[in-house]
């Protein structure tokens, strides 16, 4: 089946509600959008939503490269060599990961729909349900504490906190959160590169009695080398973000010792599923466990990301909340939500459904 069109375009999209992180508060999100279309009519579907902070590409570049003529010459290419096609960008697109999430997305929405599967069958679905957790950005403790108990009300049983600002704020946030709450949510929280060793060590300490299950990216990049001295035990815990690019710092990150026990695979980080299906593997053989996070994304990309963790055995964690803070009504369908667990929608492809207006 033959590939007939390719369009992409550019949207802003404002966030219900502004959040802060350690070094920057966001109120929209701009997210570009990829058509993959075929010859019978069937549309494949990506999106893309890089961090420039991270990987180097904003969304207008995104935009820039999926109007190239390199994408163009996907016309006329047959679907069925997808995995190949998705190969080829890869090569062209190396140090892109937005570019060719976006493409990578579409085409395997594009495929699976044409062979009426999900995607996740192409790779074999491991699990049915898991958790995800949802996001507080960093404001007042009052303010939090309110976001929190709503999160509980609808369901959520899994809260991460954004930190990194002052560790002695954190933890009193992070306590009085948790006390207020009565054991009733498992906490995880972030620091976004916030903290110094020695600031890590004392939030460590001080919060050492309370359900927090993940410390994520505590450190700057630059200073993973000086987890080494921390205990295994709390090194299990530390979950590699921003210090987790692609394969290569996969592979590096699991040399001994391990700085970390956890890897946050996000789809654009590393550039689609494909991308992360290695990383998984290089994760799989040096015993490290799959936390699957995401930026402020279109519920197509959340969904492909979804697809990929399910089919990951070892995958562990879910923090795939990126599409409901966003005012995104172009794509309903994708994954189903029930009581804080995220589902596969087991229609073909990624079951994301454009709306018509």
């Amino acid at each position: 089946m033959k590939i007939t069109a390719v369009q992409a375009y550019l949207l802003q999209l404002p966030l219900i509600k502004p959040y802060t992180i350690a070094y920057k508060t966001f109120t929209d999100t701009g997210i570009v959008f990829l058509e993959i279309t075929l010859a019978n009519g069937m549309v494949g579907y990506g999106a893309a939503n890089p961090f420039e902070d991270v990987v180097g590409e904003t969304p207008a570049d995104t935009l820039q490269h999926l109007q190239s003529d390199y994408v163009q010459t996907l016309i006329g290419q047959n679907i069925e060599a997808y995995h190949q096609l998705i190969q080829n960008a890869a090569s062209y697109f190396s140090q892109l990961p937005g570019t060719l999430a976006a493409i990578d997305i579409a085409l395997h929405d594009a495929f699976a729909q044409y062979s009426n599967i999900p995607v996740v069958q192409l790779y074999g679905q491991l699990h049915k349900s898991i958790p995800t957790s949802v996001t507080i950005g960093i404001k007042e403790t009052a303010e939090m504490l309110e976001e929190a108990k709503a999160c509980v009300a609808a369901g959520f049983t899994i809260l991460k906190l954004k930190t990194g600002i002052s560790v002695e704020a954190d933890i009193e946030r992070v306590s009085k959160i948790a006390e207020a709450l009565h054991g009733a949510v498992v906490l995880r929280v972030d620091a976004n590169q916030g903290y110094t060793i020695s600031q890590l060590q004392q939030f460590v300490k001080a919060t050492s009695h309370l359900p927090i299950e993940l410390i994520e990216q505590p450190m700057p990049v630059s200073n993973d080398h000086q987890l080494a001295m921390l205990p295994l035990a709390v090194r299990n815990k530390l979950v590699a973000d921003e210090s987790l690019i692609n394969q290569a710092s996969a592979i590096q990150l699991a040399q001994s010792p391990q700085p970390y026990g956890v890897y946050n695979i996000k789809l654009m980080k590393c550039g689609g599923i494909l991308a992360a299906k290695a990383i998984a593997a290089t994760a799989q053989q040096a015993g490290i466990h799959l936390f699957w996070g995401c930026n402020d994304e279109s519920l197509v990309s959340i969904t492909a990301a979804l697809h990929a963790a399910f089919s990951s055995p070892n995958t562990r964690y879910l923090d795939l909340d990126g599409s409901f803070d966003i005012a995104e009504t172009l794509f309903a369908g994708g994954f189903i939500l029930k009581n804080g667990c995220m589902h596969i929608n087991p229609t073909p492809g990624l079951g994301v459904v454009k709306n018509i207006f």
